[in-house]
């Protein structure tokens, strides 16, 4: 990974609000002060990310604002427009921020690009499935998969680390780069 202990990596990020006008936010800005779910997904209306990934951070959110998260939000190697079609069709609402990483900085900056050209469907350079805790800019828990898989980056896998976090009043396990709480098994 190429991001440090002490911050998320800095870019600029688009999301239409509700009344559909376009924002750029630093996530800097998104960050400051508060408590933050960044999770990430390799493309708008892929099958995972559809089912499982978006769905179960929508289902979760209101435990998620429990446990102390100020902004739950989902980033993307794909368009604003995209990103806001499929915020429609998943009808997420106001419980996750659908960011847009058009051109791949910010995953880039994260260590996270995965190229799937090799894929049929044309996918492209996009980012690997990952969910992270940020609290004032600073990465305090990082679900990093491997390839495709769906195996730590859940909802209930952020729910687990936070509540592991707030037992434990330490930071979650770390890594040799930044701090990973992984649920079943550890990154060293």
């Amino acid at each position: 990974l190429t991001i440090g202990v002490s911050s998320v990596p800095e870019a600029d990020l688009c999301y239409f609000d509700k009344e559909g006008n376009v924002h750029t936010v630093k996530v800097s800005e998104l960050t400051r002060a508060k408590k933050v779910v960044l999770f990430a997904v390799p493309g708008a209306f892929t099958p995972t990310c559809s089912t499982q990934h978006v769905p179960g951070f929508v289902a979760k959110a209101e435990e998620l604002r429990k446990a102390g998260v100020d902004v739950l939000a989902c980033v993307s190697v794909n368009d604003a427009f995209v990103m806001r079609a499929w915020g429609e069709q998943m009808k997420v609402g106001e419980n996750v921020l659908l960011l847009s990483d058009g051109l791949g900085k910010f995953t880039k900056a994260m260590g996270a690009t995965v190229d799937l050209s090799d894929k049929p469907v044309g996918l492209g350079v996009r980012s690997r499935r990952y969910a992270m805790v940020v609290d004032d800019g600073v990465v305090k828990a990082l679900n990093m998969e491997e390839g495709g898989a769906f195996t730590h980056s859940s909802a209930e896998d952020i729910l687990k680390c936070l509540q592991k976090h707030k037992a434990s009043n330490v930071e979650c396990s770390a890594g040799q780069n930044v701090m990973v709480c992984l649920i079943s098994h550890h990154i060293s």
